[in-house]
């Protein structure tokens, strides 16, 4: 089943056409959703009346109600299916209105911002503003599963190698147009967050197996029918003598097996939380036939079981809920006489036993298909984004009119930037404020997307595979006792122990060693980068310091200088945001001080 749109189609005209088409469906639903209400009631009225007429004026014969009561839970069916519509249609209306919130460059507001993936440690998921708010992860993601979200913010934090990037883009290329596949995997399920924690589900699913004595399940069937007998037996007159016996037995049952049934009901409560999603997700991917290897895959990975998957989570699901029941007050009781807890403990561990080796298959299909449908959302929303070429020539970094994909296209200035075995160090001298940080931020956040699978935010782009380091967001930390220049030189060594490894690294610095004197700064910079250079490292290096444009220097002739510059326009700082050839001449700390009042 394909989905495919026009390769030109405008993505705000075909997203407002949605939205008026599925304002439509849930304007009809609510009128319909009225309508069944007002004939519920008007059918109760008559089953009232039908009722008096029969058992009190004994005018009617008593089995009209039957036909009143038939037509009255057909209503009721009917009405039920109708509201799932509608809720259908409003959750429809809201998935498109992110999407033009995003087009809107205004989507910092909506979305998971996914501040459980950041970590200070990462060399450089904090620097570039990889996940919190208005992050890239908030911008890419539309995952229904914690799984799906893992994923991508995986993919974020870690390059792929050469041919799976090229796998990735292949299929990010086929979802791009799949726009009804992508709506329906955001707004099955309820309006709620992210749910299924594949950690848990995994470990369970995967874990020993405790019931293993078909005998012992054989005695609780026995011992429960054998009550319920005794129960009945005891109602139709017979002695009661029979029933507490058979009580006194199924406490003893219940006790000696305590210690193995507690820990079964336990973990699968835990680990089996919000299934009905994943089934629904499941269902929904088991209807789809792609074309890339890469998505062909993923959807062989549903079939290799005896079982379609979302039936198997269904089942699983629907074994939960008769779990659940268990804290209906009301149902106790009779939860006991059938020795419920244990019974069904006896089916979820049978279930175990024969799909739990599946789930890690199905839940890593799953994820994968998400992270792939956000980064395909995200290259339908940009179309004049290209996906980069990926280089076997490492190392490489050969960008035109690369820009921050987080800045709103209107203040966003492009710059060309190139990296490569002969140019491998860039020193990027300039002002306060001028764009330096911003530079490097782009150049990072483009190298995530580009290693991810993703479009960039460039009119051209070639990449070789890159191990990513960044050192521009780096603060003192008062609870672990570390100055900020202590930090830095932790990062530091860091990406030394990066630019080690088997894929060149691509470094981005910004003011070097800014918290010591002059030339502690100068000579330890010269040797941070050596060192990096001679490990086969590239990357970039901003200061305000001029001392350190000297490096260039000493690493001719695998680096340059370049800078930004600004002006003053009617009393005020200007900056263009260009990058230019060559150190910078010009300094705007004292126009900045005076700008603002101070005396200097």
């Amino acid at each position: 089943m394909f989905d495919i749109m026009k390769p030109d189609m405008d993505p705000r005209t075909e997203y407002m056409n949605r939205i008026e088409q599925r304002r439509m469906g849930a304007a009809g639903r609510d009128r319909l959703h009225h309508r069944i209400g007002n004939t519920r009631l008007a059918v109760f009225i008559a089953a009232a009346v039908t009722a008096w007429l029969a058992f009190i004026s004994q005018m009617l014969s008593p089995w009209w109600l039957l036909t009143l009561a038939a037509g009255f839970l057909a209503l009721v069916i009917w009405h039920g299916r109708v509201l799932l519509q509608l809720q259908r249609f409003k959750r429809s209306i809201v998935f498109f209105e992110n999407g033009i919130s995003r087009l809107d460059e205004q989507w910092d507001s909506i979305g998971e911002q996914g501040e459980r993936f950041g970590d200070p440690s990462h060399p450089y998921a904090q620097d570039l503003d990889l996940f919190g708010k208005g992050s890239l992860f908030q911008l890419l993601c539309n995952a229904r599963t914690h799984g799906g979200e893992d994923k991508l913010a995986s993919w974020l934090k870690a390059s792929a190698p050469l041919e799976e990037i090229r796998s990735r883009q292949s299929a990010v290329e086929e979802l791009r147009s799949r726009l009804d596949l992508r709506e329906d995997l955001a707004i099955l399920g309820t309006d709620v967050g992210a749910g299924v924690n594949p950690d848990l589900l995994l470990k369970w699913a995967q874990g020993p197996e405790t019931f293993h004595s078909v005998a012992v399940r054989i005695l609780a069937v026995l011992i429960a029918l054998g009550t319920v007998a005794s129960l009945i037996f005891w109602g139709l007159g017979g002695r009661s003598l029979w029933f507490f016996a058979m009580i006194l037995i199924e406490l003893i049952f219940v006790f000696y097996f305590r210690r193995v049934i507690g820990p079964v009901v336990h973990s699968a409560e835990h680990a089996c939380q919000d299934l009905r999603l994943l089934s629904l997700v499941l269902a929904r991917l088991e209807k789809e036939q792609f074309k890339t290897d890469h998505l062909r895959k993923l959807r062989l990975a549903l079939d290799s079981h005896c079982m379609a998957p979302s039936r198997s989570i269904a089942r699983l699901n629907f074994l939960i809920v008769l779990l659940d029941s268990l804290r209906n007050q009301l149902f106790a009781p009779f939860a006991f006489i059938l020795l419920w807890e244990i019974q069904i403990s006896f089916f979820i561990e049978n279930w175990r036993k024969i799909h739990g080796r599946a789930v890690a298959g199905w839940l890593e299909a799953t994820a994968e298909m998400e992270a792939v449908s956000s980064l395909a959302a995200y290259a339908f929303e940009h179309p004049k984004d290209p996906f980069p070429e990926l280089s076997e020539q490492s190392p490489c970094f050969d960008g035109e009119g690369i820009g921050h994909p987080l800045l709103p296209q209107a203040k966003c200035v492009r710059n060309d930037v190139r990296l490569t075995d002969g140019d491998r160090v860039l020193v990027v001298s300039g002002s306060n404020m001028s764009g330096k940080s911003t530079l490097l931020r782009t150049i990072g956040i483009n190298t995530v997307l580009a290693l991810a699978g993703a479009p960039v935010r460039a009119q051209k782009l070639k990449i070789s595979p890159l191990a990513l380091g960044a050192s521009i967001r780096i603060l003192d930390s008062l609870q672990g006792g570390s100055s900020r220049f202590y930090t830095e030189i932790t990062r530091l060594k860091q990406l030394v122990t990066l630019a080690e490894g088997p894929v060149p690294l691509l470094f981005l610095l910004d003011e070097l060693l800014h918290g010591t004197n002059s030339h502690d700064r100068r000579v330890g910079a010269e040797a941070v980068i050596k060192g990096l250079v001679r490990r086969g490292a590239v990357g970039l290096l901003t200061t305000h310091d001029l001392a350190l444009v000297h490096i260039v220097e000493a690493l001719a002739p695998h680096a340059a200088n370049v800078h930004f510059e600004d002006h003053i326009e009617n009393g005020r700082i200007a900056f263009d945001y260009r990058l230019h050839k060559g150190i910078v001449r010009k300094s705007n700390a004292l126009e900045l001080m005076r700008s603002i009042g101070l005396e200097v």
